[in-house]
């Protein structure tokens, strides 16, 4: 079968959508990117959709993702009756900004602020946007000390490990915030407390420390780094706070390492950020920024908004959005409590330190962290693996649905490819069962290679995080 077009043919995205009569009453032909001049039937419109999305993969089966793929059907009726509810429009949906505010406090006491009904906080599209919202807050605290100090405020920066997601890379960019990235080193693959302290000035705004790595699914020392920072505060007077970006491990150590010392407990934590859609268990997209306290949330970044009559404080990069989220992730909280949660967490560690270890068996496997942190964990090939590479492995499972990433790490590792599995609530230990026969069945097939078919090229932005820190060069290392 020839797989180019000759002169005659029309290519696919120069045609029409065509709708085959099985499901219609009639052929029907649709623009494809223009408006149709007329109206059209809903289920004509549906079945259209609907097919072009059989071509997306399957959530459940996707290992790359973070978020949420699964949801209990009394949050999703939830999130459907609040659809229409406007999260900004404080005055007309008091009630859903009561709940907002609820799990404000909720996650303040789970954080152990002081006084968790002061500590400030809002809800957001995602940890993205939490985490531009603490990098605004850690900058203006630092210019307006150092205009009271009549110092000059040109040359902020901001000190964070090379293993951070590429929003803090989108911070830096837009608000103009040196990024001072620590690199990998050897088998050290995230930020440390003495290379942390290394790269402090008097310019530096706050340190980035993240607890649960995109790359490899580890947790930075929160406590060793705000103890190195205290130390060099001793030497040199610099006060540099520490930001926690918990967009997954923020909802993970409370319940299942209660002994961790990561959050308002360590004195020098200002802010933390997390993602109520991934394991808040919220369907995407909500995430949440608290702050210790008033001082560390500056009041001339909170907007007090005069909108359809009401008065509304807000702290935020968007303005209008679905309040479904916000419901979900309350009615999540009552749903599970504490011991709920703790249960859901200990599960998908349990899962992922299972599947870990049986990636990790004597064969052509390697781990580099087996998913007792975070319920992530990368893996590599052993060395004297030559028939085939972890492009080919990733692009062998997809053709059995799975989604699992394949990516080179950063500089000074570009050396070291690896493959990285995300255990979220919803994959269980028969699903990872049926990865391992799987896996089994690509690397049986590869290892008939008489060598790599495919490359980091091949693998496009299948990273899922562990993107690169070259903005020329989006998605992968």
């Amino acid at each position: 079968m020839a797989l180019h077009h000759s002169g005659d043919d029309v290519r696919a995205a120069d045609r029409d959508l065509e709708l085959n009569p099985l499901f219609s009453r009639e052929p029907v032909t649709m623009p494809r990117d223009a408006l149709p001049d007329t109206a059209t039937d809903p289920a004509v419109a549906y079945q259209l959709v609907h097919d072009e999305l059989m071509l997306d993969g399957n959530a459940r089966l996707n290992l790359a993702t973070f978020v949420s793929t699964w949801a209990e059907p009394q949050a999703l009726r939830l999130m459907a009756e609040c659809a229409d509810k406007n999260m900004i429009d404080k005055d007309e949906y008091p009630q859903t900004a009561e709940l907002e505010m609820r799990c404000v406090r909720m996650l303040a006491r789970l954080w152990n602020a002081g006084d968790p009904h002061r500590a400030p906080g809002c809800s957001t599209t995602g940890s993205s946007e939490a985490a531009m919202l603490a990098g605004l807050a850690l900058k203006r605290r630092w210019q307006r000390r150092r205009r009271a100090a009549g110092q000059d405020t040109g040359r902020p920066n901001l000190v964070m490990g090379i293993n951070v997601q590429v929003c803090w890379e989108k911070f830096a960019n837009y608000f103009e915030v040196e990024p001072r990235y620590v690199p990998m080193e050897g088998d050290r693959h995230h930020l440390t407390p003495d290379t942390a302290a290394a790269r402090c000035d008097e310019n530096t705004i706050g340190v980035v420390a993240v607890l649960g790595s995109t790359f490899d699914g580890s947790y930075e020392p929160v406590a060793e780094i705000a103890a190195a920072l205290d130390a060099l505060q001793e030497r040199t007077g610099l006060d540099v706070p520490v930001h926690v970006d918990g967009a997954s491990g923020a909802m993970i150590a409370p319940f299942v390492d209660p002994g961790l010392e990561w959050d308002f407990r360590v004195p020098r934590v200002a802010s933390i950020n997390t993602s109520g859609h991934k394991y808040g268990l919220v369907m995407p997209g909500v995430g949440w920024a608290l702050w210790r306290d008033a001082d560390a949330l500056p009041d001339d970044l909170v907007f007090h908004v005069n909108y359809l009559g009401g008065d509304m404080p807000t702290f935020a990069l968007n303005f209008s959005r679905p309040g479904a989220q916000v419901v979900a992730q309350y009615y999540n909280f009552l749903r599970l409590g504490f011991d709920g949660y703790r249960r859901v967490q200990q599960t998908c560690r349990d899962v992922a330190t299972r599947l870990a270890r049986r990636i990790g068996e004597p064969g052509p496997f390697e781990l580099l962290t087996d998913g007792s942190q975070t319920p992530v964990f990368a893996f590599r090939l052993r060395e004297g693996v030559g028939a085939y590479n972890v492009f080919d492995v990733s692009a062998g499972l997809r053709e059995r649905g799975w989604l699992v990433p394949a990516y080179t790490f950063p500089a000074h590792r570009t050396d070291l490819d690896v493959l990285r599995i995300v255990v979220r609530n919803g994959f269980g230990h028969d699903l990872a069962d049926l990865l391992l026969d799987d896996l089994g069945r690509v690397v049986r097939r590869l290892e008939r290679q008489g060598g790599p078919q495919r490359s980091a090229e091949d693998s496009g932005g299948f990273a899922h995080g562990a993107e690169t820190k070259n903005p020329q060069h989006p998605g992968r290392q």
